[in-house]
């Protein structure tokens, strides 16, 4: 190749990089804006608001909180005395055993005095056999319902929750999750804040709750964990959960509600099929879905966005286990945008198919996969002898930095809003990941989005992973 040609292509690879970082920074930078606009607007928006009223009132709307166990015979009883203490006047707790293999439904049964009732099931039913459903001759016991059935993953524990339900909204959370008092208080309001538009679906923040004390299914002492990679984790759920979705709940162009803490009009969630059994990606899945629904009727709409820190959950502190985590979490990404690839840049979806969807092709899925690629080719570069120093160490040095300047103020913004960890250490602690986070986690982030988009694209047989639960700490 001439080499005049082979210098102007290596100028427009630089054109280009700088102009993607260039875009980059200014889509962070405008999410922070957004983020930090819709918080001071929902914290005065509900500073005045008497929640008490909501649990109170018999027309309150009714919730039933499907809650999928598969293996959890550890820490069971205590998750459903934590479900069983939420404050609100009309809910069910129903908890699905998908054929778990330990002494889950055994532990249930004696804790709760559960006995099986007679139920028909619809013969034409489509998910896995139940076995059968139980209940509590207790008063104190008659929110719990608990139904026993064949393996079939989570999604289709989810669906026979909410086929099984009647009522109006359903909470899909995971078992382990531990939701604060009020949590289904703040649920009731989001979905009936909104006069001009239909609430579909109410997510929420995700807390990070490994350390934290916890005694009789109520968060008595709030910690920052004690291993160091549930710490990168904390940190990163900070950033996604406090400025990320915050900011796509501002423009109404939120496209994906955790696994973990997700409520439903179950009218809708029916109308689109459920949860989708056929990907690993199912959270994200079922709101593609529900907002195609309404979308492709004309039907005004919203899904609402909780920034209160209601729910706390359990995350990996093994490395192989984090990464079948996020292996998954990329398959699952890759699944549901090739299965709505029509949305892709279409005006005719607006927001969700111009930005939305956009975002979360170039950012969510194809990001990971540049920088691996960019990695190998800046060795290339330098063997060649074509590596432009300058150009790299400045434009490295500029991620580098404004992603520390973006992590620091997603803590120091949580630390002002909500006030969870304030012990100045913890602070300092947090931050000092944030400047070793690029090199150190960020790295895990990428090879496992890697190895599932590798296992997708070559079809790779490859399920969801087991979490290995250490439970929550007790108070002493």
């Amino acid at each position: 190749m001439d080499s005049g040609l082979f210098s102007t292509l290596l100028e427009y690879i630089n054109i280009v990089f700088f102009m993607f970082t260039v875009v980059l920074f200014s889509m962070f930078t405008a999410m922070a804006y957004f983020a930090t606009r819709n918080s001071i607007h929902y914290r005065n928006k509900n500073s005045f608001n008497d929640l008490s009223k909501v649990m109170a009132s018999p027309l309150a709307p009714s919730i039933t909180i499907i809650a999928p166990a598969y293996n959890e015979g550890m820490t069971i009883v205590e998750n459903i005395r934590s479900l069983m203490s939420l404050r609100y006047v009309n809910f069910e707790v129903m908890v699905v055993n998908d054929g778990s293999k330990d002494d889950t439904l055994e532990k249930m049964i004696e804790a709760y005095d559960l006995y099986k009732i007679e139920q028909k099931i619809d013969p034409n039913w489509k998910n896995k056999t139940i076995r059968g459903i139980y209940k509590s001759p207790h008063r104190a016991f008659s929110k719990l319902t608990v139904i026993d059935k064949e393996n079939g993953g989570k999604s289709d524990a989810l669906n026979t929750g909410i086929a099984l339900s009647t009522n109006k909204y359903v909470g899909c959370i995971d078992v382990d999750c531990l939701l604060l008092p009020d949590a289904l208080l703040h649920v009731v309001k989001s979905f009936y804040q909104r006069s001009e538009k239909q609430v579909i679906a109410v997510g929420g923040v995700i807390r990070v709750a490994n350390s934290c004390i916890i005694d009789g299914g109520k968060l008595e002492e709030i910690r920052l964990p004690k291993n160091w990679l549930a710490r990168f984790q904390l940190l990163e759920y900070t950033r996604s959960f406090i400025l990320g979705r915050m900011a796509w709940g501002r423009i109404d162009s939120l496209l994906i509600i955790s696994g973990a803490f997700g409520f439903f009009d179950r009218e809708i969630a029916l109308a689109v099929g459920g949860y989708d059994t056929n990907t690993v990606g199912e959270d994200m899945e079922i709101v593609f879905k529900m907002r195609r629904y309404m979308h492709e009727r004309k039907i005004p709409y919203t899904v609402e966005y909780i920034p209160d820190p209601l729910c706390w959950t359990e995350v990996p502190e093994d490395l192989k286990i984090l990464v079948n985590q996020r292996d998954r979490w990329s398959r699952g990404n890759l699944e549901t945008l090739f299965k709505h690839k029509d949305m892709f840049f279409n005006p005719k979806f607006g927001k969700l198919g111009m930005l939305s969807y956009p975002y979360w092709f170039f950012y969510e899925w194809l990001a990971p996969i540049l920088e691996f690629f960019g990695f190998f080719t800046i060795i290339l570069f330098y063997f060649l002898g074509i590596l432009n120093w300058d150009f790299f160490i400045a434009i490295t040095a500029a991620v580098y930095l404004y992603s520390i300047m973006f992590s620091f103020y997603a803590i120091l913004w949580d630390v002002y809003s909500y006030n969870e960890y304030n012990k100045t250490k913890d602070i300092l602690t947090l931050m000092f990941c944030a400047i070793v986070e690029p090199i150190v986690f960020h790295p895990i982030v990428v090879w496992s989005a890697i190895r599932g988009n590798y296992k997708k694209l070559f079809k790779i047989k490859s399920g969801w992973g087991s979490q290995v639960r250490k439970g929550f700490a007790k108070a002493t």
